[in-house]
């Protein structure tokens, strides 16, 4: 079937939800959160060029486009569960990249088979790149966790991501990560004061602890 199965496939995470199985006050699909990990990540790797820091745009698109492409096969686990213990995030990490690479051999035509294999790999690595979709795939977290706890969402699953999210940003060496927590997240703080919950304490504890 060749490439048309890999575009094919593409629809499937429109269907696959995050955070399965909790109460939202708005769902947001897997297709969503790459997109708009695709859109922080511009403008975090914008930040990082203003301060001097070379970046590889070639290799940004591809890492954070393609960066959750695996959930096809195992869908979204959810974020509490997936990193419970270094071991069970490295099984799953496994079982993932095994199914991807396994697609590929099946699917994908031979003369495109590295170029998939460089695309659809973890990307989150220490190159610059890899700590830009860090930081952007945890900022999704965050703005998801937020705007549930905004709208009066108070099931303490969305603190947790909240909480966790910003505790792994604050500890990722980037301008971008400063820029964020000096002129982005006290707007979102802000805002978050009419929040049933009180965002700017558990935004506090998060960066003391962190």
């Amino acid at each position: 079937m060749g490439i048309h199965t890999y575009f094919q496939s593409l629809t499937d995470l429109e269907r696959i939800i995050r955070c399965p199985g909790k109460f939202k006050f708005q769902e947001h699909s897997v297709s969503a959160h790459s997109w708009k990990v695709v859109q922080y990540a511009k403008t975090l790797a914008d930040i990082e060029e203003s301060n001097g820091v070379a970046v590889n745009w070639k290799k940004l698109y591809e890492i954070t486009s393609s960066h959750d492409y695996g959930e096809i096969f195992i869908g979204d686990i959810k974020t509490p569960v997936k990193h419970y213990s270094l071991e069970l995030r490295a099984m799953l990490l496994q079982v993932e990249e095994g199914m991807v690479a396994h697609f590929i051999d099946e699917h994908i035509p031979e003369e495109f088979k590295p170029i998939f294999r460089r695309q659809l790999r973890e990307g989150k690595d220490d190159s610059v790149e890899g700590l830009i979709l860090e930081v952007a795939d945890k900022l999704d977290q965050i703005y998801e966790a937020f705007a549930e706890l905004l709208r009066g969402n108070t099931d303490k699953e969305f603190i947790v991501m909240y909480r966790s999210a910003l505790i792994k940003i604050k500890g990722i060496k980037l301008h971008c990560v400063d820029y964020f927590l000096d002129n982005i997240l006290p707007d979102m703080v802000r805002e978050g004061s009419r929040a049933p919950v009180d965002i700017a304490q558990i935004t506090n504890e998060a960066l003391a602890g962190a």
